[in-house]
């Protein structure tokens, strides 16, 4: 079993690497005839603005911001809010959580929310080459520019589709006020930060690395018991997880052929990723971007510094540290080669060429036994990674017990993961109470998620693409066996699988999945999984905007439908 498409066919361009689609011009004539070194800077940014404003690119642009900005209006009423609000009572517009300004908000969250979904379909379909507009390039800077555009007006929104901020900031005032996360949960230091966080969780201590309670404990330290400044601040944490995923996500492209800007759009400018990272303030954006950049790193052979990255990504959220154990086949091929052309330069009668030079030896004293470099590799990269845990972890004044607060998603129940999918199953056929099936089930899939995550390890490691597509791998399988699953945490695996080549069918059908994730869950953190109506309007959303990735008009709304692209596209 091979990672598929981890080449890109002669006729289309997703081998294309970062320095490449950067270095290449743009095709949307407009703007790049527009000679900006002729005008003088503030000139010549206006008409560079303008211009990107006229194109494809900034119409979708500013649709998205609108949308973004009409989310953070209606979530002043229908998201997850305070329970109590003196900002809304002082402005006098608490009458938008109740009766007909609730129904008024929450109307408004999601035309805000379809009108992003568009917005990215439309940046999608210019990014791939498709629609009525075949002819418009975009660049890796615009789109960067592009998820400034859409993030801001959420920087300033309340919590949305998620009640977990309130959480982040409890923890983080317990560890200020002298308590042990993982020994006290937040019901241990009433306060308003406690009231506002989700009954589920008063009781569940800390899950979270050393790291991000040192985070929350020094926000809260500096907000003290201001909510809305607490929240503020929580994005802006996040944003270096932003930033790094718009390194990180293009530039792994060029060791797994996939294509940067198709990368970008797909794994930066999700409206899932967007408005449920940022909007509903997940330390998700701090572990997966820092988790993206320590692979990018290994993979450019800067080895311990890639896997201290990664563990502080771990020592932000357990889930990175899956991506260490392969790691650490891709330090042993290094090595591998590097000892291999070592050797080759030092035998000039024997030239060898770089395929062959990666190839294993027989054991000597330059090249040793497989298992004792693997002996060696791994336990070097475990010793880096114990430094960095051991001494975050003194800072923050706190041991391993986060460990033990790991079973807390176990409170969760929904249709999101298999377990739950089998316990309802069997519920319709026999007679049997939930709790007892559900804890069956459960202890079936967690043996298939170590049997899965084992075989996964051991058959994805002969090359670096291979090691990568076993992260990809490892990661869907926690998301659907693991005993609760949430729409945010299909970004763990989306921002690895964005750096393949994949087809219009493939991201198609990402598209379809991303945006149904996005749709199923209320405003206020609620699930509408349990409505048929929810489930099918989502559903419907969902098929809708796969279809538009491919076809401007796919519901045939139009009077006169637009020409289809002529590209040839591979299709697997």
């Amino acid at each position: 079993m091979h990672p598929p498409e981890t080449t890109t066919p002669a006729p289309t361009d997703n081998s294309i690497t970062a320095t490449e689609a950067e270095a290449r011009p743009s095709s949307a004539p407009a703007r790049v005839a527009t000679p900006a070194v002729a005008e003088p800077g503030f000139r010549a940014w206006l008409r560079t603005t303008a211009d990107f404003a006229r194109s494809p690119e900034g119409h979708s642009a500013l649709l998205g911001f609108f949308g973004a900005l009409m989310i953070t209006f209606g979530g002043f009423g229908a998201g997850s809010v305070r329970k109590r609000d003196p900002l809304l009572e002082a402005m006098h517009l608490s009458w938008l959580r109740f009766g007909h300004g609730y129904v008024l908000s929450t109307m408004v969250i999601w035309v805000g929310v379809l009108l992003m979904i568009t917005a990215w379909v439309r940046l999608g379909r210019t990014t791939i080459g498709f629609g009525d507009r075949p002819d418009a390039g975009v660049t890796l800077n615009e789109l960067r520019a592009i998820v400034g555009i859409w993030i801001f007006p959420l920087l300033f929104a309340v919590p949305m589709f998620s009640r977990d901020a309130y959480s982040y900031l409890a923890q983080g005032a317990l560890l200020r006020d002298g308590f042990d996360p993982y020994v006290s949960p937040p019901v241990a230091n009433p306060g308003v930060l406690l009231d506002n966080v989700s009954p589920v969780w008063t009781t569940t201590t800390a899950p979270y690395g050393p790291i991000f309670l040192l985070l929350g404990n020094a926000i809260t330290a500096i907000t003290g018991d201001n909510v809305v400044a607490g929240t503020i601040a929580l994005r802006l944490v996040m944003l270096p997880g932003l930033a790094l995923m718009m390194w990180a996500v293009p530039y792994l492209t060029k060791h797994l052929g996939g294509k940067p800007t198709v990368a970008l759009w797909l794994a930066v400018l999700n409206p899932l990723v967007l408005i449920h990272l940022i909007g509903g303030v997940h330390n998700e954006m701090l572990m997966v971007g820092l988790m993206c950049a320590g692979i990018a790193l290994v993979l450019e052979r800067h080895h311990v510094a890639g896997i201290v990255v990664v563990a502080i990504g771990v020592a932000i959220k357990a889930t990175a540290g899956v991506a260490l154990p392969f790691l650490v086949w891709i330090w042993m091929l290094h090595e591998r080669e590097r000892r291999a052309l070592h050797r080759a330069a030092q035998s000039p009668g024997a030239p060898q060429s770089v395929e062959s030079a990666a190839e294993p030896a027989r054991p000597s004293a330059e090249v040793p036994h497989p298992a004792l470099m693997f002996a060696k590799i791994a336990g070097l990269g475990l010793s880096v990674f114990a430094v960095v845990f051991v001494a975050a972890s003194a800072v923050a004044g706190v041991g391993i017990g986060w460990l033990t607060a790991l079973s807390g998603s176990k409170k969760i129940i929904n249709w999101l993961s298999l377990p739950t999918i089998m316990a309802h199953m069997v519920r319709w056929v026999t007679p049997f109470p939930m709790d007892p099936v559900l804890a069956v089930t459960r202890s079936l899939c967690a043996l298939a998620l170590i049997a899965v995550l084992a075989w996964t390890w051991w058959r994805f490691r002969h090359s670096e693409r291979e090691a990568v597509f076993g992260i990809l791998i490892a990661f869907v399988a926690i998301v659907i066996l693991s005993p609760a699953a949430l729409p945010w945490y299909y970004s763990w695996p989306l921002a690895l699988a964005a750096g393949f080549a994949l087809s219009t069918t493939t991201l198609m059908v990402l598209v379809g999945l991303c945006t149904w994730l996005m749709l199923v869950f209320q405003p206020d953190g609620s699930i509408g999984l349990y409505s048929f109506t929810h489930v099918a309007a989502a559903t419907f959303a969902a098929v809708v905007a796969a279809l538009s990735l491919r076809k401007v008009d796919p519901l045939r709304l139009r009077a006169t439908p637009p020409e289809s692209n002529p590209v040839a596209v591979t299709e697997s």
